[in-house]
């Protein structure tokens, strides 16, 4: 239940006046602590809410944010770009966050329960492409959906993902993330029935020209129902993904 709906329901069950539900209605939608302005209407808006970006925050800014953020009601708020260093600085600084290495990302709080049998499928070319997968897996998850995960099936053995297509046409929406030359979204978007989501990764030697050349092999996918987002942004594709999977517009 959102915000405005236990307003609403408090004042349909008259446990607040008119006046109080107008008041609470009229609050200010960001909190200003200075070096940030907390979006606190941001779930209200968008159904989710803010997700702090660590990188380029100093541990006490980041739990500031935290703690503005729990102080109105936010009980899990994801991380995404936050190194060791600095997750075990916000352990010293009283924030118990849970860090996941592999996705660069922590979560204060709890991961919910995923709603529902549909589940995200994210997949990557090679071993190099598992944090940028990493970090759309954990966004999913931390967005309640279930999710498998296919490491490791690039093109250059087409046989092992070839291997996993139960998975694959079961899945209702596909995180591909790729670097070199990005073909496995084009192979992925070639086998399934949903929408694959691609990510290219600055993986690869000189000419890839750090995720540029699976960037635009990704745009111009001659399979179907690809979309593309940012280099390296496994965020962004797992949000987009819980997005389809969740039925949002």
């Amino acid at each position: 239940m959102t915000d405005i709906k236990h307003i609403l329901h408090d004042l349909h069950e008259h446990n607040i006046t008119v006046d109080d539900a107008y008041l609470r209605l009229r609050e200010q939608p960001f909190e200003d602590i200075g070096y940030a302005k907390i979006d606190l209407h941001r779930k209200i808006r968008k159904g989710v809410s803010e997700v702090i970006y660590g990188a380029g925050k100093t541990p006490s800014q980041i739990a500031g944010i935290i703690g503005a953020m729990s102080s109105h009601g936010q009980k899990n708020i994801l991380i995404t770009r936050l190194s060791q260093d600095k997750a075990d600085e916000l352990q010293r600084l009283g924030c118990n966050v849970d860090y996941r290495p592999d996705a660069k990302c922590a979560v204060y709080g709890q991961i919910p329960q995923p709603e529902g049998e549909s589940f995200i499928l994210v997949a990557t070319g090679g071993t190099s492409d598992i944090p940028v997968a990493e970090e759309a897996a954990l966004t999913a998850e931390f967005l309640g959906n279930k999710v498998k995960r296919l490491y490791d099936v690039g093109v250059a053995g087409l046989h092992r993902v070839l291997s996993h297509v139960d998975d694959i046409m079961s899945a209702s929406v596909i995180v591909a993330a790729a670097g070199m030359e990005g073909a496995l979204a084009s192979v992925l978007g070639g086998l399934a029935d949903c929408p694959v989501v691609a990510v290219p990764t600055s993986v690869g030697y000189g000419a890839s020209f750090g995720g540029v050349s699976a960037l635009l092999a990704m745009l111009n996918s001659c399979a179907s129902g690809v979309s593309v987002v940012n280099i390296d942004n496994g965020f962004g594709a797992g949000y987009l993904a819980s997005m389809i999977n969740r039925g949002r517009p």
